[in-house]
């Protein structure tokens, strides 16, 4: 027999609590470090919950939770470490005064005060998507080196990685088992959408990133013996599209809240750049090479009207994408110095503010197969002396090499 009860009062570690959602199919609130969601009814869920994941048709409370700070909080992180999963598990649990068996848990090092929520209906369906998300330091794709090994004594730490995306997806409808868990395979999709359109570098290798190496997710459907369950979720019936606004739209707010990624801010060389090995740190250091000493000390104390202008950035993306096509074999790599160099005069181009530079600007950039972002960097440079061309030196000679 399931018993569907009130949650009951919380450990003093849990902190007060602030409903967020309450329905007649759940309640979800906000609890200091927790967040918590408590299934009113009988509900099937799907989850990568370390004891009760997989399929469940008993789980009646779902949490997400802080376990940690993201940076250098060695001592929990070395509690956690010393136990096991399923023990952790139970200690989160029982912090909650929620019975183990019973809660799908999920931790991150996120602030369940950064989460981000969504709400879509069509006809009587709804979604709710519920998303915590950190990708500074963990973001990655599949194929990209690996920090973990699972061997025969259990998983080998191989370097430490930081940054999670973690979803709890309601359903308002009962969904077959096999559409529960096509309903995961369109909430990966759906958190992919949202870092592809956010521009979200790898940290393992110059590709976007499609997620983080520990992403975590919990779906309910409620359980109705004499209801019409819905048999598949895809992106082409409504509730695949439900399913990938709430996802995509909670993962963009849990991002911007969790690290900053406001779309507008992420409009930056260094955002477009960087999986290239183009950080801010380097771009500096490498315009200082290039620039005359005046024209370096006028853009080193404006140097915000470089990395974020909206034309640069623009073309800073732009050579990133054809960069993606020449790895990727899409463009020959014979080709590369031509392409290249046709960015990099629109980068000088777009900070200059004269596009009748352009030719001028390609003839002076050079390509050097070991150096990726070099003409872009030439392209800067030249363009910012002919933005400033009082500064005290003649704009017509090249930048220095």
């Amino acid at each position: 027999m399931r018993l569907f009860l009130p949650v009951l009062l919380l450990a003093h570690c849990a902190g007060a609590q602030n409903t967020l959602v309450d329905t007649a199919l759940f309640s979800a609130s906000r609890q200091g470090r927790y967040f918590v969601v408590q299934l009113n009814k009988p509900h099937r869920v799907v989850s990568t919950s370390g004891r009760v994941g997989g399929l469940s048709e008993t789980v009646t409370h779902l949490v997400n939770h802080q376990s940690m700070e993201a940076r250098m909080h060695m001592e929990r992180h070395n509690l956690i470490a010393r136990m096991s999963e399923e023990e952790y598990h139970d200690l989160v649990a029982r912090e909650l005064n929620l019975d183990p068996a019973r809660t799908a848990i999920m931790g991150t090092a996120a602030n369940m005060n950064y989460l981000g929520r969504r709400s879509f209906e069509f006809r009587g369906l709804r979604v709710d998507a519920f998303v915590t998300a950190g990708v500074e330091g963990n973001a990655t794709r599949p194929g990209d080196p690996a920090q973990w090994y699972e061997g025969e004594k259990g998983m080998e730490y191989i370097k430490p990685v930081s940054g999670t995306i973690n979803t709890i997806l309601l359903l308002n409808v009962p969904l077959t088992p096999a559409a529960l868990e096509r309903a995961s395979v369109t909430m990966a999709e759906a958190k992919t959408s949202a870092l592809l359109e956010l521009g979200v570098a790898s940290r393992y290798s110059s590709h976007l990133a499609t997620g983080t190496g520990t992403d975590q997710f919990i779906i309910a459907s409620p359980v109705d013996p004499a209801a019409r369950q819905i048999r598949w979720a895809g992106p082409h019936t409504k509730l695949g599209e439900l399913i990938g606004n709430a996802v995509r739209e909670a993962t963009v707010e849990a991002l911007r809240w969790q690290n900053g990624m406001e779309r507008s801010h992420t409009r930056s060389i260094p955002h477009a750049l960087s999986r290239f090995g183009l950080t801010e740190e380097k771009l500096l250091a490498r315009l200082e090479q290039k620039l005359p000493p005046v024209y370096f000390q006028l853009l080193k104390e404006n140097k915000m009207a470089l990395l974020w202008e909206p034309r640069v950035a623009a073309a800073a993306f732009a050579y990133a994408a054809v960069l993606d096509r020449l790895q990727y074999g899409t463009l020959p790599a014979e080709g590369a110095g031509e392409t290249l160099r046709d960015q990099a005069a629109s980068a000088g181009v777009a900070i200059a503010g004269k596009p009748e530079s352009w030719a001028r600007f390609w003839a002076k950039i050079r390509y050097e197969p070991t150096d990726k972002v070099g003409p872009f960097i030439e392209g800067l440079a030249l363009g910012w002396i002919d933005r400033w061309p009082e500064a005290g030196i003649d704009a017509a000679p090249a930048a220095k090499r």
